[in-house]
């Protein structure tokens, strides 16, 4: 089992890594703004809950590219790979777009969130452009799916770093105001998060047109690179599924952000410290999911049915282990790591509760992950969503609000109410990879 692991890993590896600095992008931004004002700290939290929903809904529609990218590789099956990767690519961009585009119009609803005034006002230019920046997000994440899925993960991982000290250095510019540009503050936050996104999604392009890896799936482009209704449909039966699990997940996460607003910009700034934590465990869980998916499809395209189920419990089994070891860093540092974040005691101190509640999630968060990435990878993605959609909407939330404001527990209350949702979730979906490939 660790063998399997360990070829699972060499995969999840730059993944994880990648994904972490593309965190790091939204721990900067909260740092830099979070030193200026706790409320343009709460106006960003409130722009990214708001923004979760659709923006993991575009990233789930990219999300078919790499499982059928794999089979097809599994097949040693070059054009089916090609044409999959030019559909999935510009059914991405279309979305993204009708994303976007959806989202600028509806701006309006900052505020109608019951939000702080001031936070929403903080709230609205920011939110424009980190709209419009979702359009390269997501054409970075379509192409990085195929990259990924021949296993070609480090260039992305590169481009994923260096994006790192480009969003830093522009931040200071924009937030700050230097080199003539005027002080932007949380505005030039997302002036910068635009700009460093279109420029890796170029460069992205750039390498996977020119570098020999993927020469032979550039070189089949005149007959593979065609509109494919048949492709197209196959992408969204797996891509809307897997849209809807993340949105579901991140919509939970949104919906109690705004409710923890109901409480106050301090409670709303500590959640945003405490989510950005998690959500930084949990890129390395993505990872994982991905990676595992990728060696499950590619095993599911070449019918070995006895590799992929060792893959995915050996996947299981790491997620438990890596779950483990963030739910005690956490405990052990909760009063350390929100002064990264904050100068007001206040909010560090809500902040440092609620890492208790953040930390005893992460076992659950992160196999949770890796069970809808497993099922992804045998094109099982209609019953994990419906059980996705009962674990968050018809217990995490419900349970969240009873506990917060009729228990008045206020935003432990939230958060125990994310416990239970990712535990439920966890749970029903490995059950369900295990009997789906058990061996007769």
């Amino acid at each position: 089992m660790w063998k399997e692991f360990n070829n699972t890993l060499k995969i999840a590896g730059p993944i994880i890594i990648g994904n972490l600095s593309q965190v790091g992008l939204g721990l900067i931004d909260s740092a830099m703004i979070g030193a200026i004002d706790y409320r343009q700290l709460a106006a960003s939290s409130l722009v990214i809950n708001v923004l979760a929903i659709p923006q993991v809904f575009g990233i789930g529609i990219t999300m078919a590219i790499s499982p059928l990218v794999a089979m097809a590789n599994g097949r040693k099956d070059i054009h089916t790979a090609s044409r999959v990767v030019y559909n999935g690519v510009l059914l991405s961009t279309i979305a993204a777009c009708i994303i976007a585009i959806g989202m600028v119009l509806g701006q309006r609803m900052l505020f109608h969130l019951g939000q702080d005034a001031e936070v929403a006002f903080f709230a609205r230019d920011y939110y424009v452009v980190m709209a419009w920046s979702l359009i390269p997000m997501m054409i970075y994440i379509a192409v990085k799916q195929f990259a990924d899925a021949l296993e070609f993960t480090r260039t992305a991982m590169i481009l994923s770093i260096l994006s790192l000290p480009l969003n830093a250095f522009l931040n200071w510019i924009f937030i700050y105001g230097q080199f003539g540009v005027p002080r932007l503050e949380l505005y030039g936050a997302g002036i910068a998060t635009l700009i460093t996104r279109i420029l890796i999604a170029v460069l992205l392009i750039i390498i996977i047109l020119k570098h020999r890896t993927f020469r032979p799936y550039i070189q089949v482009r005149h007959q593979a690179w065609k509109l494919n209704k048949k492709l197209w449909k196959e992408l969204l039966n797996l891509g809307v599924p897997s849209s809807l699990q993340y949105g579901m997940e991140a919509g939970a996460f949104s919906v109690s952000g705004i409710m923890i607003g109901w409480l106050g910009a301090t409670a709303q700034a500590a959640h945003q410290i405490a989510l950005n934590l998690a959500s930084t465990t949990f890129m390395a869980a993505l990872g994982l999911s991905l990676a595992g998916s990728i060696r499950v499809a590619n095993a599911f395209g070449r019918y070995d049915k006895i590799g992929l189920r060792n893959i995915g419990k050996s996947t299981i089994a790491g997620g438990l282990g890596y779950g483990t070891i963030c739910a005690l860093l956490f405990i052990l540092l909760q009063n350390v790591l929100p002064g990264f974040f904050t100068n007001d005691n206040n909010v560090a101190m809500v902040a440092s509760s609620l890492l208790i509640y953040a930390a005893l999630f992460q076992i659950s968060d992160a196999t949770q992950a890796i069970g809808v990435g497993l099922l992804r990878g045998i094109k099982d993605v209609t019953m994990p969503t419906i059980y996705v959609a009962i674990a968050y909407w018809i217990i995490g939330i419900p349970v969240g609000y009873l506990l917060a404001f009729h228990l008045k527990l206020e935003a432990a209350g939230i958060w125990l109410g994310f416990v239970c949702g990712l535990t439920i979730s966890s749970v029903l979906l490995n059950a369900r990879f295990l009997h789906k490939t058990k061996l007769q």
